[in-house]
């Protein structure tokens, strides 16, 4: 993983934590603990499924379809 990917990564993350936080109501720390337990985020992780290149958004729609 270059540098580029994992601030890519980084950024994805922070968003989606956020995104889960505030539409659940829920402080930072469960939502961080919420997203990282899920496919959605070992997918991220995952470079081949080129997840980290899409917007926020859309992970953040996929997460909530699988969740």
């Amino acid at each position: 993983m270059n540098k580029t990917q994992k601030h890519l990564i980084e950024y994805v993350i922070r968003d989606v934590v956020c995104f889960i936080s505030k539409e659940e109501g829920l402080p930072i720390d469960i939502a961080m603990e919420k997203f990282f337990n899920s496919q959605v985020f070992e997918k991220l992780q995952d470079l081949d499924s080129g997840l980290y290149t899409e917007s926020a958004s859309y992970v953040y729609e996929l997460y909530k379809t699988l969740v």
